[in-house]
């Protein structure tokens, strides 16, 4: 299990509760951006799990400005130097197609760490296709629903992904995984890792709320999305029953 944290608590609840794996980013309510080297830092200070980094400058779509470009450069070059334990991005051209020139600089910036491409890849015209660019680029794996709002909507899609990758990359299902239909995900596809958040809202402890303003684009600002400990031990259990 790789379980998607923006936070040092939520992390430290993914390795307690069995995960294999940290993807670490911030602002999760916008699919996730470039997480600070502050927040990297601690992290790798509180567990010893890998932790594997979100390179996203901006939410949105992932057909990048050149200078977005460089800021997802610079903040590779930061996070590895801060201890980042592999990266994980994705760009696309203005036609929805893997940018491949871009995605390779990457690859080649980051080395011999590893790549995962993140579900820009459900937002292709041709997931087929784009699986064999990821493929010869050198990605090391690929997250995906197929295609889909969900991995339970995209089952067909991911199973097909999976036979088609013959283990030449890995394919991990994410997107609404829970308790209650990762089992039927993993036995259906055949795959062998999978993503997830487990997050359960937090209320704040604080005691004077002023609820007229909001700050944020969060209608609740009291309180925070967290990795529920119960919810990542319930799935890696399940996991484990398969491995």
């Amino acid at each position: 299990m790789e379980v998607c944290v923006d936070s040092v608590r939520s992390a430290i609840n993914a390795e307690i509760g069995g995960a294999k794996r940290i993807e670490l980013c911030t602002d999760l309510l916008e699919g996730g951006v470039s997480p600070s080297v502050g927040l990297l830092k601690v992290v790798k200070r509180k567990v010893s799990l890998p932790v594997f980094v979100m390179i996203r400058p901006r939410g949105g779509d992932f057909f990048y400005s050149e200078t977005e470009f460089e800021v997802m450069i610079e903040d590779c070059k930061q996070l590895i130097n801060a201890g980042a334990d592999g990266i994980v991005f994705g760009i696309l051209d203005r036609h929805g197609k893997i940018d491949v020139k871009c995605c390779q600089y990457i690859i080649d910036l980051v080395k011999p760490l590893p790549v995962t491409f993140h579900r820009a890849f459900d937002m292709v015209p041709d997931q087929s296709v784009a699986l064999e660019s990821l493929i010869n680029i050198g990605c090391s794996r690929v997250l995906t629903s197929g295609a889909r709002p969900t991995a339970v909507e995209g089952l067909h899609s991911i199973k097909n992904l999976v036979q088609q990758a013959r283990e030449r990359i890995l394919i991990m299902p994410g997107g609404g995984i829970n308790e209650d239909n990762l089992l039927e995900i993993l036995k259906s596809t055949g795959a062998k890792e999978f993503h997830g958040s487990a997050k359960v809202w937090v209320p704040s402890q604080m005691q004077f709320k002023n609820t007229l303003v909001h700050i944020g684009t969060s209608m609740e600002e009291y309180g925070h999305m967290e990795a529920s400990l119960e919810k990542i031990r319930r799935l890696t259990k399940i996991a484990n029953v398969l491995s």
